[in-house]
């Protein structure tokens, strides 16, 4: 990593802390609205539970790409972090989704 690849000053932190701000407060106000036209099912969950998934994950890659500076490290590097959590997450969220949906099924005898 060499220095000329960093970007020099603050405005980059303050770019990255205003976008981090605005999506924490779109999921903020979203979990406390609960827009009707979010609320229907879609997959087997409803819409809005994608729209918080989305929204952290874009959350989670500013914080790693800045905040780690892993943004400025050898390409294979990222990829060697990123890949399986490209893999592992989706994996992981779509077994939490399905998983959720038997939970409506299930009665107590």
């Amino acid at each position: 990593m060499s220095d000329h690849d960093q970007p020099s000053g603050t405005r980059w932190i303050w770019n990255v802390f205003w976008l981090l701000l605005i999506v924490t407060a779109v999921e903020v106000a979203l979990g406390i609205i609960k827009p009707g036209f979010m609320m229907k099912a879609f997959g087997g969950t409803i819409v809005l539970n994608y729209v918080f998934i989305i929204l952290t994950l874009v959350k989670a890659y500013y914080i790693v790409m800045y905040f780690m500076h892993l943004k400025y490290e050898a390409k294979t590097l990222i990829w060697s972090i990123s890949l399986p959590v490209l893999i592992l997450i989706p994996y992981l969220t779509f077994i939490v989704l399905v998983e959720a949906g038997y939970m409506n099924e299930v009665t107590l005898k």
